[in-house]
């Protein structure tokens, strides 16, 4: 039982940890233990000054007392002048208690010089730790505010981050959906030529009227190309050929006279 307990208390400071890790900005962290050091700083410096305080404070009343004293000492000598041996009694026994204490203020007041001597050494040294911390502050600051510009231009380049991801596979979807509808024009243009769809827009014609019109036209192809044959062969004059039809007319020509000239030379031979 108690090692069932001991691994769930493990369990959950782990993932408090998890957690306290992730919410943590070093940024906020730094500057926290600034202001903590710096309420540290503070504390030192009341706590000099109340010491110093209380060191004034008893250098007053042995300043009272020393007057007290010379006082005493005094009207002792005016009670024995006086042949009052009770009152000089009195008074130097007034005087004999201020020495006294006197004597143990000094002391107090040792006590306290040497405690503001170490509030001001530590005063001193957490002075200097601070102004250090400061500055490293700045530093760890300046190169994580860095490093995060850089992990989030990285991430924004190559669409790590959830907003350039969100926008990659926008992206990515709208090339798919493209190639989808190009792909499927290119099927319809091939189906439509093929004839396996009807094109409405070509009018009233159907496919067979398309297709007898293709036949017709290849007939009257055909008929036309006869024709050219029977003129070649029977030496009837070609016609010219416009330029950009095919070759140029004078290539032609050559061709006429010669067949031209061939009857002639039969003749003179008969």
């Amino acid at each position: 039982m108690a090692g069932l307990v001991s691994r769930a208390s493990l369990i959950v400071r782990s993932k408090i940890s998890t957690l306290l890790n992730r919410a943590e900005n070093p940024t906020e962290t730094l500057d926290y233990s600034y202001e903590q050091m710096l309420e540290q700083l503070q504390n030192v410096k009341r706590g000099t000054a109340d010491v110093v305080t209380s060191k004034k404070r008893l250098e007053l009343q042995q300043q009272k007392l020393e007057q007290n004293v010379v006082k005493l000492e005094t009207q002792a000598r005016q009670a024995v002048a006086a042949n009052r041996e009770d009152l000089a009694r009195q008074a130097l026994e007034r005087k004999t208690l201020a020495q006294t204490q006197l004597q143990d203020m000094d002391g107090q007041v040792k006590q306290l010089e040497d405690q503001q001597e170490k509030l001001v050494a530590a005063q001193q040294q957490l002075e200097t730790r601070i102004e250090s911390f400061r500055s490293q502050k700045e530093v760890l600051k300046a190169q994580y505010s860095a490093a995060e510009a850089q992990v989030k231009v990285g991430e924004a380049a190559t669409g790590i981050g959830q907003h350039m991801q969100d926008t990659g596979l926008a992206i990515q979807r709208a090339k798919d959906k493209t190639e989808e509808m190009q792909a499927r024009a290119s099927a319809i243009d091939e189906l439509t030529s093929t004839g396996a769809l009807e094109d409405f827009t070509a009018g009233d014609q159907t496919q067979l009227d398309r297709e007898l019109a293709q036949i017709s036209s290849a007939s009257q192809v055909d008929d036309e190309l006869a024709k050219l044959k029977a003129e070649v062969g029977s030496g009837a004059p070609q016609k010219e050929i416009a330029a950009g039809d095919g070759e140029p007319a004078a290539d032609a020509a050559p061709a006429a006279d010669t067949q031209a000239t061939q009857p002639a030379e039969e003749t003179t031979e008969s």
